[in-house]
C-alpha cells in the first residue's frame, strides 16, 4: 500500500439488514444514501488513525474496488473514512461507540 491508502473488506454482516418490525431488507435495495462497514486489511506508511483490523464506517460511492487472490476488496484514502469503531469489551455491556 502507498501513501494514505487503506484496503477494506466489507463486513459480512452487512449483506443484510434486518427492520424495527424483524423484516429482512436485503443488499440489494436501495434506501437512499447509506454508509457502509469495513474491515481494514492493509494500510500504507502515512496512514495515521486506524491499523489493520480496525472496522471502519465509509461512503460506498466514494470506492475504488480491486480484485486480490479471488478476493474483491475497496481502495480508499484515509480522508474518506467517516469513523473508527472502538473495539468491543466484555466488561461494558453498553454497546459500539464511534
Amino acid at each position: 500500500m502507498l501513501h494514505d491508502r487503506i484496503l477494506v473488506q466489507l463486513d459480512k454482516d452487512a449483506s443484510e439488514r434486518r427492520s424495527a418490525s424483524g423484516i429482512v431488507i436485503p443488499a440489494t435495495a436501495s434506501l437512499g444514501r447509506r454508509l457502509a462497514w469495513a474491515v481494514v486489511v492493509a494500510a500504507g506508511p502515512s496512514v495515521r488513525q486506524v491499523s489493520v483490523g480496525d472496522r471502519v464506517l465509509f461512503d460506498p460511492e466514494d470506492r475504488s474496488e480491486v480484485e486480490v487472490a479471488t478476493k474483491d476488496y475497496i481502495l480508499l484514502r484515509e480522508r474518506d473514512l467517516h469513523a473508527v469503531a472502538e473495539p468491543e469489551t466484555r466488561e461494558s455491556e453498553l454497546g459500539l461507540y464511534l
